[in-house]
């Protein structure tokens, strides 16, 4: 339950270093545990915005879209940028409670998560995210049912699989003020989102297990969606047999246009999932490919009804036992982009993770970020980080 209980709220798989504490009271286990993480960052952009092309867009300007190379979000409005702040993990504290009562195992679980980074030496840094509060009910015949918030379905194999979950990723400025970063969320990878849910999740059935719900609908950056009838789904089936992992799912829900808007700003997110994961020894490999009408870029339907693409690979090796070098990639893409409209976003990024204890990882990334418009304009991000994580 001590690592559940961490690599859930974030699903650190296979890690060892989370180390909860666990307390008995009658016949409920709690436990407490939580992350702490700092990263220094230095990032240069380039590709603003300088003369007129044939098409009357300024050169190098991107837009309809999320450029993270570009100076706005991948600088901070600037040319250069240095921030000390988290990486793609928050601070997070996370509590939970097991019991069984009645041959059923039930549990809950809170997690309150914030950031170290704020522009401001004076204001009060309080940004406090509540990601995560359910309880679950099952056995392990039947299989378990989730009520309340936490982390979607769709997409949750290629995040907490990827090597920067322990680091930075995409350093993007303006998301680490107050926040974290992106790793590559919007680069390989639309971000698996956090829900109102009921779920139900299968036990193994000869390496298979199913995974599905109903999440509460959402809005998206181009459709409020109050007048949504309908709920969210997302759904899943893996198999795992030794070392592999395989899995497919996807994702619907309907974008109903409110009040004010035009009848032609609704649209239907309709997304499907493929991947798969394989360890060998020090060695480890990792692919995975998005796709849909609505998928969005870094959130859900952000784009509004066009299709997206998202493609994500890595590769690591243990090079000693505390040290593991990776080599990742992601390629976030609008495929009905046109003129000076954003058409991608892509990441590389190296990284070298070193156990200087069981809970604590120091780790050092170079990344290098690119974003472009149709028509080939193009913004281009380098970034350095250096820090450590720690479990507890």
């Amino acid at each position: 339950m001590k690592k559940t209980l961490l690599m859930s709220a974030f699903a650190m798989a296979g890690m060892t270093s989370a180390h909860a504490v666990d307390i008995k009271a009658g016949d409920w286990t709690v436990s407490v545990g939580g992350i702490i993480n700092a990263y220094y960052t230095s990032v240069s952009c380039k590709g603003a915005p300088t003369a007129a092309t044939a098409d009357g867009a300024a050169a190098n300007a991107i837009i309809g879209g999320a450029p993270l190379a570009g100076a706005g979000l991948g600088c901070g409005g600037k040319s250069d940028a240095t921030t000390i702040g988290n990486g793609l993990l928050p601070n997070g504290l996370i509590v939970s409670a097991k019991s069984t009562q009645n041959g059923i195992d039930i549990g809950a679980t809170m997690g309150i998560y914030s950031a170290i980074s704020s522009n401001s030496a004076i204001a009060n840094n309080s940004n406090v995210d509540v990601r995560q509060g359910f309880m679950t009910l099952g056995t392990k015949e039947v299989g378990t049912f989730k009520l309340g918030r936490d982390y979607g379905i769709f997409g949750s194999n290629a995040i907490l699989n990827d090597m920067t979950l322990l680091g930075v990723g995409a350093p993007t400025n303006a998301t680490q003020q107050n926040r974290v970063t992106l790793g590559h969320i919007g680069a390989g990878y639309t971000y698996l989102g956090n829900y109102a849910q009921m779920t139900y999740s299968s036990p193994s059935m000869s390496g298979f297990k199913f995974d599905g719900g109903v999440f509460s609908p959402v809005d998206s950056a181009a459709v409020n969606n109050k007048d949504s009838k309908a709920p969210q789904y997302q759904y899943q089936v893996s198999y795992v047999a030794g070392g592999f992992k395989g899995w497919l799912g996807g994702k619907n829900q309907d974008f109903e246009a409110t009040t004010g808007e035009t009848a032609t700003a609704a649209f239907k997110t309709s997304a499907t999932e493929i991947g798969a994961s394989y360890n060998m020894g020090n060695l480890g490999l990792l692919a995975n490919f998005q796709e849909g009408k609505g998928l969005g870029i870094l959130s859900d339907g952000d784009q509004g009804g066009v299709k997206g693409q998202n493609s994500f690979g890595q590769i690591t090796y243990k090079v000693m036992p505390k040290v593991k070098l990776g080599l990742n990639y992601g390629k976030s893409e609008n495929k009905d982009a046109t003129g000076a409209n954003f058409k991608s976003n892509e990441n590389t990024t190296a990284g070298v993770y070193y156990n200087l204890t069981p809970s604590v990882t120091l780790v050092g990334e170079l990344s290098k970020t690119d974003s472009k418009a149709a028509n080939g304009n193009k913004a281009t991000q380098d970034g350095v980080s250096f820090g450590a994580i720690m479990f507890f």
